[in-house]
């Protein structure tokens, strides 16, 4: 018979097993240049791009140039005014899930926002864009009776993971290509019902998806669309819409999802749609139904910044005039960019350790703040460096960049572009 102090003893070696694998795993991730290292910041209010960062004991001031704030707007003084508002006037939490006490007038008068926004009957809100698609696409992936879904190569992690949760039947197409899609979808039979899931900008390359091709393949199979504008909402279209707005495409579009914490600036994702739709993913997702709310404040702030950029197009313009000043630098110097017609400027290092190095040289030693992109979030061999540039950078702040990285460029003998 086994003693409690054998017992004890068999049970700590394999604790110990389970931290040297553990430790191992991170020792493999570390040497491959792969290890993901958290930059302790804090950021000032109103005063984007700038945060502290903390080493120990010590702080300096630090720019930052990767943010997915994109036009600072978690630090508009009407955004912050609203959610101090709400606080005052409902507490700070929902007090629950939205079924049994979380529903706060709050959270309608937002949905009612982001319906009015995408030109669709209805919205639903939930605590991130990661859960939104993970919790939509698995719904309607499980529910609707011999689904297939249709997933872009290079749809997010989030929209894989609602895939994969839903069980339903998957096809892989081609990234952006509507030849494949399409030649996918006639292998199909016509009476099954299918989902075609794809992004409108896609967050690492930054290229734009073909939404009018897409969408006219999706016709003329029968399927349903399932649009992630999350780095797109905010940013394109006159009011904010994202890119189907400004293509003048939204009515085409089954099911738009996007996020509250990018170019909003707060937290939380949302989906909208028909209000059948809607309702049916309300009532049938755990992944919300289970879930506790969006504190009140969240979604008063999210309301207003979605009203402001409804009506100011300020921030968009000085947005584009950035990006393009930061690209034309780059090229004048020969720093690798990877072109594209969006706001996302990835910087090709094509090398984790170079692009870990780069970042921590960055950060320690100019004050420059850009996490490295590095497997499995990119390929291996495209590592970079993803810059998000926003209307409040200044031309200051872009001369210091440039400066940075072209003597970096240098010490490190990295390839240049030959014009």
């Amino acid at each position: 018979m086994t003693s409690s102090n054998e017992q004890l003893a068999s049970e700590k070696e394999v604790a110990v097993n389970f931290d040297a694998y553990f430790e191992g795993e991170l020792n493999r991730l570390r040497k491959e240049g792969n290890y993901r290292i958290f930059a302790d910041l804090e950021r000032h209010a109103g005063e984007f791009p700038r945060a502290t960062r903390y080493t120990g004991d010590t702080t300096h001031e630090v720019t930052v140039w990767c943010s997915n704030d994109y036009l600072g707007m978690g630090q508009n003084p009407l955004v912050r005014e609203a959610m101090h508002a709400a606080i005052e006037k409902c507490g700070t939490g929902a007090g629950g899930t939205r079924n049994i006490s979380g529903t706060n007038h709050y959270h309608l008068l937002l949905e009612a926002e982001l319906a009015d926004l995408h030109h669709k009957e209805a919205a639903l809100i939930f605590t991130s864009g990661y859960v939104s698609n993970w919790a939509s696409l698995g719904t309607l992936g499980s529910k609707i009776p011999n689904c297939v879904i249709l997933s872009d190569s290079l749809n997010h992690a989030s929209m894989i993971e609602g895939i994969r949760h839903s069980r339903a039947d998957k096809v892989i197409w081609k990234h952006n290509d509507v030849d494949d899609l399409r030649a996918k979808l006639a292998a199909i039979d016509p009476d099954r019902p299918k989902i075609v899931a794809f992004e409108s900008v896609y967050s690492m390359d930054g290229d734009i998806a073909p939404i009018a091709e897409i969408c006219d393949a999706a016709d003329e199979f029968g399927a349903m669309t399932y649009l992630d504008e999350v780095h797109a909402v905010g940013l394109y279209g006159p009011r904010g819409g994202g890119v189907a707005e400004r293509e003048g495409l939204m009515d085409r579009v089954t099911v738009i999802e996007g996020t509250l914490g990018k170019a909003f600036g707060v937290l939380g994702g949302y989906i909208a749609g028909s209000a059948a739709m809607c309702d049916f993913v309300r009532s049938f997702s755990s992944g919300f139904i289970f879930t506790t709310a969006l504190p009140p404040a969240i979604a008063a702030g999210a309301t207003a910044s979605i009203r402001h950029l409804k009506e100011s197009q300020i921030e968009r313009d000085l947005q584009k005039e950035r990006v393009a000043l930061v690209r034309a630098r780059f090229d004048a110097l020969g720093i690798p960019h990877m072109d594209n017609p969006s706001h996302i400027i990835p910087v090709m290092v094509n090398d984790p350790v170079h692009c870990r190095n780069i970042s921590d040289i960055l950060l320690d030693q100019y004050g420059i703040y850009i996490q490295p992109i590095n497997y499995p979030t990119v390929p291996k061999g495209t590592e970079r460096l993803r810059i998000t540039p926003s209307p409040l950078h200044t031309d200051e702040d872009i001369d210091h960049l440039v400066q940075a990285l072209n003597e970096l460029w240098s010490q490190c003998a990295l390839a240049r572009n030959v014009a």
